[in-house]
């Protein structure tokens, strides 16, 4: 397998976005949502790419001092590759030199695979938002990192 290029967002990106949205989400932001993130101040939002294909991508929202990551994906073909995990690097850096001192997210009590790649990152289970998810009703986690 050829190498995997994490990259910021650029407008050529966003059809490869969607896709992995598409893909990877029972309920997808729009193309316009995406579209909007580019020109978002707050966002900050990183691209998986091989061979000119976009395999995944990780975005967050950064306010203050705290990120919000709204939404982090890897295309079903590519899982198990390591792919989340550069993601959630690259993010992590991007707090640490914008002097970050927190990150939350909510995921899906059910999505395990991805708690557990939060777990590895420090993230620690906070609180729960109950009937969260529009499409089943099903509670988020909300889930925090603090220490870098």
């Amino acid at each position: 397998m050829s190498s995997i290029e994490i990259v910021p967002i650029e407008d050529k990106y966003i059809e490869g976005i969607l896709n992995v949205s598409i893909l990877s989400f029972p309920i997808t932001w729009s193309k316009d949502s995406f579209e909007k993130e580019l020109t978002n101040k707050y966002a900050r939002y990183m691209v998986a790419v091989k061979d000119d294909l976009v395999v995944g991508f990780a975005g967050m929202w950064i306010i203050l001092d705290e990120a919000h990551i709204t939404n982090i994906a890897v295309h079903p073909e590519y899982r198990g590759f390591g792919i989340g995990t550069m993601l959630m690097e690259s993010l992590i850096s991007i707090c640490k030199l914008e002097n970050v001192i927190g990150i939350t997210l909510e995921v899906r009590v059910s999505n395990q695979r991805a708690i557990n790649l939060y777990k590895k990152f420090g993230f620690v289970e906070e609180g729960i938002r109950k009937a969260y998810y529009e499409d089943n009703k099903e509670d988020a986690l909300i889930m925090w990192k603090r220490n870098f």
